[in-house]
């Protein structure tokens, strides 16, 4: 395993970080599920701790996972160990009929803080990201008042936000133009690459990144096909429906050559072309199991220049991203 320094931090992170979405089991928004289907609690600390054992130091982690379940099952592992690197989320949150809120307000961040750090049985906090908070927020200046807060209160090292799927450029230029923070997460992989100028700028001005949805929810790992179902409890059975997978094979068979013509997986694929990127601090797939913590953490792989050209540069990705998008938009 290798390392990067996040941003202008003090931090040094894994460049393969885990995405701890998925351990938090499944849990429902009303009839909407939030969660990445069933997992065994057993499977999810084997998994946590084989990661450290494969030199992942990094973990990923919101309190709206498991509705806080995945934050008690890294502070069940690891708690106070400075080792090991925790990043985590606040602003999302269940109110009356199960339906989503989003909430940045002083106050509930400063007690959602609390509530995380006794969950992630720690002293503080490594690094704390707003939850897809959009610019009408931050001009309000509550979330940042009480990001500060926690800094100087020592709960929390640094924050930074963690940035909406499709548009995320208002939010972006708004942290990076008055300098908030000390980094941003973006969706950044192979079909969706709308965050490169992002990623460019945030370097520049010594902001960390962190590549989240490398696999864009496992499309990218080539075990799927246009047959592929999800239980209801699976964020994935209206994110990869059959028309938008009907959709991507074709678009993604384009790719997979190369692949073939190094003989690595197409999971190693995906991660190595995110990783190419220098001004990349860390990519944190999603991991559930032992055997995806040693495939993910494994996958680096050097790529040569007129691989990255193609994947950069591939007029197929761009339309299968618009083609996600509008899907997404139109059952949401």
């Amino acid at each position: 395993m290798k390392y990067r320094n996040f941003g202008t931090t003090d931090l040094r992170i894994s460049e393969v970080g885990f995405g701890a979405w998925g351990i938090g089991g499944p849990s429902m928004a009303g009839d909407i599920p939030i969660g990445l289907g069933k997992v065994e609690d057993k499977e999810s600390i084997k998994a946590l701790k084989k990661a450290v054992d494969e030199g992942i130091n990094f973990f990923d982690t919101a309190d709206f996972y498991g509705l806080g379940h995945s934050e008690e099952l890294i502070g069940k592992v690891y708690g106070n160990d400075d080792n090991v690197i925790i990043a985590t989320k606040v602003g999302h949150k269940l109110i009356e009929d199960d339906k989503i809120m989003l909430d940045y307000s002083y106050d509930y961040i400063i007690e959602s803080c609390n509530n995380s750090l006794k969950r992630l049985k720690r002293e503080y906090i490594d690094y704390y990201q707003l939850h897809t908070a959009k610019v009408s927020d931050l001009e309000k200046g509550e979330c940042i008042e009480a990001m500060e807060y926690l800094k100087r209160e020592g709960k929390i090292r640094y924050w930074g936000l963690s940035l909406n799927t499709f548009n995320p450029f208002p939010e972006a230029e708004f942290m990076l133009n008055n300098k908030l923070g000390s980094g941003l997460q973006v969706v950044f992989n192979i079909i969706n690459q709308r965050a490169k100028d992002i990623i460019d700028k945030s370097s520049r001005l010594g902001f960390g990144i962190i590549a989240r949805m490398p696999l864009q929810f496992g499309l990218l790992t080539g075990k799927f096909d246009n047959k592929t179902t999800f239980p209801k409890d699976d964020h994935r059975a209206f994110r990869l429906t059959s028309e938008m997978l009907e959709k991507a094979m074709p678009a993604l068979d384009q790719i997979w050559s190369i692949a073939n013509k190094h003989g690595i997986s197409k999971t190693s694929l995906a991660l190595s072309f995110i990783m190419d990127f220098d001004s990349v601090s860390t990519v944190i797939p999603g991991i559930k199991t032992e055997k995806q913590v040693i495939e993910n953490a494994r996958s680096i792989n050097l790529l040569q220049d007129e691989d990255m050209a193609i994947l950069a540069s591939n007029s197929n990705m761009d339309l299968l991203m618009d083609f996600i998008e509008k899907e997404e938009l139109a059952n949401s």
